[in-house]
């Protein structure tokens, strides 16, 4: 189990990126949130097992086909203990 924190970069608000996430987390069992940050990108906090995080990160830049992902920058930090679904913040 292992959590990150990753920042989204390029054209990847107003373009249902949030809800495409959630999406592919849930599909994968994950844990975490997804939410828009002021300077235009999106912020997520993903958790669960290493094989499904990985297949996450990797699947995110072409699992909406209206965003146009151009960096992602992630980080592991500390697990969430008692987290228990994954959800879209406002």
């Amino acid at each position: 189990m292992k959590r990150y924190a990753l920042n989204v970069y390029g054209m990847v608000q107003g373009v249902g990126f949030r809800y495409t996430t959630y999406s592919l987390a849930s599909k994968l069992n994950l844990t975490g949130w997804v939410k828009n940050m002021l300077d235009g990108s999106v912020s997520i906090e993903i958790q669960g097992e290493e094989n499904n995080l990985k297949y996450f990160i990797q699947n995110l830049k072409e699992s909406n086909r209206f965003a146009h992902v151009e960096k992602i920058s992630s980080r592991e930090i500390d697990i969430s203990k008692g987290e228990s679904s994954f959800k879209i913040k406002f």
